[in-house]
């Protein structure tokens, strides 16, 4: 029980490790690092803090207005194509952000086909189209991918209720618009706030699309402060600001979250019995439209753009079949070995924190929750200040060797940021166990070291298979991470789809993108089907 129980504080440990390193850095603030962050702030910082201030601002206007409209128009109204548009909404979120960026930049640059065409067909000259790498296309890429978290929460919230709600605002005489602007906004508030604060999260840890496009965020000052300029101190200091805008923003979404409020059986029953309101001609038009153009330009269009450079790119006979099969072997053992550890070291501590509700394990566990929200950048400048100075006192024990040559950094790195993710589905499983199973088991004899083996697994196989699944889509999609902390011949599909892109080779990039596209579709079909099943009555 004892050694159990070491081995759990020693795991919780780890997991927290790069975020306390992080925060514990300014306690080691030396002359080198202190004359870095000054000369920043007097040079680069300011405009960093700028670009990452609007960029946050354009990307929750855009989440905002097409997640919410489009939740509304699919909650609220029932027109053509409805049943379609309910899940498809959902497909930008198998899009990698950085990919869509690649699609875009190649269709829309100064000698791409959309430029071309114009200056034919009109007699112009020069840049028809403005520049796609700036601050308003990070802006505009991150929003087509991120909005389904609002519209995801807020359908959520207005499936509930909204629709026998709007029926006696009807009834008691309120129009259309007032009845959207009174009744139906104001429920999906909550919901809302919670997907903005998670896209808010995406986009400040997000360094794919702000690197390839030049865009100098919070968190590109960090790589440069880290990789330039040579100082991992500095780049902790610069992190730690990082993570407390995180830690706000996650406040909000934990009190949104907070105060959603699920109706019961009965509230249920009475919202489907409530029609929607049945739209025709110009009305049904706007709203499938309405719908129809975030699928188109998040998801439709990227893959189409993908598709024509991979047909356009020349030769495939030439290609690197070999290396593309190594990436993809990569990212794929790299991916399910995280996510098998991940889920083990969920359902243990999620275990444990049954076990002990009040306890500190539980307080822990939370903390460790929040992984998931700490951008890439801050876990791997958590992670490598540790071992240098465990590398600097004591050279022999080779641990740099260890963490940045080997695969155990990257590991490492991946489960600090993805165990939370796991952790959320073993929760969501667990909240389906009654405590009443553990309280028999327990009068009937049953150790503790035997009840999960006997009661909980076979509850909860569906379960850990989602965390597993969710995980393994997650490591491979990751760019930040891997990208510093890979060992030599180790690269994967992120990272070659990036060096790719960034090379200017965006036909070959369209092979290993459109390969994450493909694997980021199976959660998306598993929660789109988990969407159209009803709950029971």
């Amino acid at each position: 029980m004892y050694l159990s129980r070491i081995f759990l504080l020693l795991v919780l440990a780890c997991l927290l490790l790069p975020v306390l390193t992080v925060l514990g850095a300014w306690l080691q603030a030396d002359a080198r690092s202190a004359e870095v962050l000054l000369g920043m702030a007097q040079t680069v910082l300011p405009d960093y803090a700028l670009s990452s201030l609007v960029l946050c601002a354009w990307v929750l206007v855009g989440v905002v207005g097409m997640g919410t409209v489009s939740a509304v128009t699919v909650t609220l109204f029932e027109f053509r194509g409805r049943r379609v548009l309910e899940w498809a909404l959902l497909l930008p979120l198998a899009m990698p952000a950085y990919v869509v960026a690649y699609a875009y930049t190649d269709f829309l640059q100064f000698s791409g086909p959309a430029q071309q065409w114009l200056r034919e067909q009109w007699g112009l000259q020069g840049r028809v189209l403005p520049e796609i790498r700036s601050l308003w296309g990070a802006a505009c890429v991150l929003a087509l991918t991120l909005y389904p978290y609002v519209y995801l929460l807020a359908r959520g919230a207005l499936a509930e209720r909204a629709t026998h709600l709007m029926e006696a605002a009807r009834l008691l005489g309120a129009s259309l618009p007032r009845r959207i602007r009174a009744v139906a906004l104001p429920l999906a508030r909550p919901a809302i706030a919670a997907g903005a604060a998670l896209a808010m999260m995406e986009t400040l840890a997000d360094y794919g699309v702000s690197s390839y496009f030049g865009v100098q965020t919070f968190t590109t000052g960090i790589y440069k402060s880290w990789l330039v300029m040579e100082d991992r101190l500095a780049a902790a200091q610069l992190s730690t600001v990082l993570l407390g805008v995180v830690l706000v923003v996650l406040l909000v979404e934990r009190r949104a979250q907070s105060r959603l409020r699920f109706a019961g059986n009965r509230a249920a029953e009475r919202a489907r019995e409530a029609q929607p309101v049945r739209l025709h001609g110009g009305a049904q038009v706007l709203a499938q439209l309405l719908c129809l153009v975030p699928v188109l330009l998040g998801f439709v269009v990227p893959v189409v753009l993908l598709l024509h450079a991979l047909w356009t790119s020349g030769d495939t006979t030439d290609w690197p079949w070999g290396r593309f099969l190594d990436w993809t072997w990569n990212s794929f053992r790299l991916g399910l070995l995280t996510a098998l550890l991940a889920a083990a070291v969920a359902s243990w501590l999620a275990f444990e924190a049954r076990r002990q509700p009040r306890g500190p394990v539980t307080w822990a566990v939370q903390g460790v929750g929040l992984g998931y929200a700490v951008p890439g950048a801050v876990i791997v400048v958590g992670l490598l200040l540790p071992v240098g100075w465990v590398q600097a006192r004591w050279p022999d024990w080779g641990v740099g060797a260890w963490v940045t040559a080997t695969l155990l950094g990257l590991l490492w790195a991946y489960l600090v940021r993805f165990v939370a993710v796991a952790l959320q589905s073993v929760h969501s499983g667990y909240a389906r166990i009654p405590i009443s199973l553990d309280e028999s088991a327990r009068m009937l004899g049953t150790p503790w070291s035997r009840l999960w083996r006997a009661v909980h697994w076979p509850l909860m196989r569906r379960s850990m298979a989602a965390a597993v699944l969710l995980v393994l889509v997650d490591v491979m999609k990751e760019l930040p991470a891997t990208l510093v902390l890979r060992p030599f011949n180790t690269d994967t599909l992120a990272v070659m789809a990036y060096q790719l892109a960034r090379d200017e080779r965006l036909g070959e990039a369209a092979l290993p993108s459109l390969a994450l596209v493909l694997v980021g579709l199976i959660p998306v079909m598993l929660l789109s089907r988990a969407l159209r099943r009803p709950d029971p009555v």
